[in-house]
């Protein structure tokens, strides 16, 4: 069967329309929302709607790099920190404990398994209350430990199931070479079967560090000082009892997408490649 045959310019011309067609209705909310952030506020609620500013309205942005509650940039820096340290914190545990499930046959091995994938399934709700406990006798509520911590129990289990698959895919032999060479177990790991998983690790840093980074349950509840608070929960700021500012809250919205855009678009190989490789076990 040959793979490189091409289409017919009529069903080619088809594909693409439809591709178009579902790329436009899958983008359209995000237009939305740009070009909400653009417009005043009497235009936001124009009736028959209007699909560009036909006044730029700039304050929405400008109010976001003022000092006060509402400011983007230490929201932003909030964020990142809370996302890089569970994304370390994900990444460092889930490795080597995805080498250890992956290469060793233990008893509870299945039932931890199972374990890590009921937690995939728990609602945000159920472990709100349990955290909040343990965060306030560890004495690091209103801290960013809390949500980090919070945090890195989703990307764990998730990574650890993503990564298992990984080095048991690696041959045995590979890592048999490397005790010949007088390597020890730990720089064995260290040195040819992390290099070799590196494109599962790389999936799992970016999944843990976009979970994180748009977390609003954990940074709303563990969080209370407003300048600690990260930068979905800041998007709150412009919903008041009288009202909300709409063009104010997109307008924050549309910086909240970019890290994540900017993430998908750098990174795709690297997340195609990596949610495929490890998926069969060689």
């Amino acid at each position: 069967m040959d793979e490189g045959k091409k289409l017919k310019p009529k069903k080619n011309a088809l594909y693409c329309i439809i591709s178009v067609v579902i790329l436009c209705i899958l983008l359209f909310p995000l237009f939305w929302i740009f070009v909400t952030s653009l417009k005043t506020e009497q235009e936001i609620f124009q009736i028959p709607p209007t699909f560009y500013p036909h006044v730029l309205n700039l304050k929405s942005y400008a109010a976001q790099i003022e000092t006060g509650d509402f400011n983007m940039f230490r929201s932003f820096a909030n964020s990142l920190i809370i996302s890089l340290g569970a994304t370390v914190i994900a990444v460092v545990l889930a490795v080597p404990a995805s080498y250890a499930i992956a290469r060793y046959h233990f008893k509870g091995r299945k039932g931890m398994l199972l374990c890590f994938l009921v937690t995939q399934m728990l609602p945000v709700s159920v472990l709100l209350t349990p955290m909040f406990i343990m965060f306030k006798g560890m004495h690091i509520y209103n801290t960013w430990g809390s949500p980090i911590l919070a945090d890195a129990t989703i990307g764990i289990p998730f990574s650890i199931l993503i990564l298992k698959n990984y080095f048991a895919s690696i041959p045995k032999e590979l890592e048999e070479a490397a005790y010949i060479d007088g390597c020890n177990r730990l720089t064995a790991f260290i040195k040819v079967l992390v290099p070799v998983a590196k494109p599962g690790v790389v999936v799992c840093a970016i999944f843990s560090f976009l979970y994180a980074w748009g977390d609003l349950a954990y940074g709303m509840t563990f969080v209370l000082d407003q300048q600690k608070r990260p930068i979905t929960a800041g998007i709150f700021n412009f919903m008041g009892q009288y009202g909300t500012r709409w063009s104010y809250l997109t307008a924050f919205a549309i910086v909240t997408i970019i890290p994540v855009a900017l993430i998908f678009i750098f990174m795709q190989k690297y997340i195609i490649a990596g949610m495929t490789n490890g998926a069969v076990k060689g």
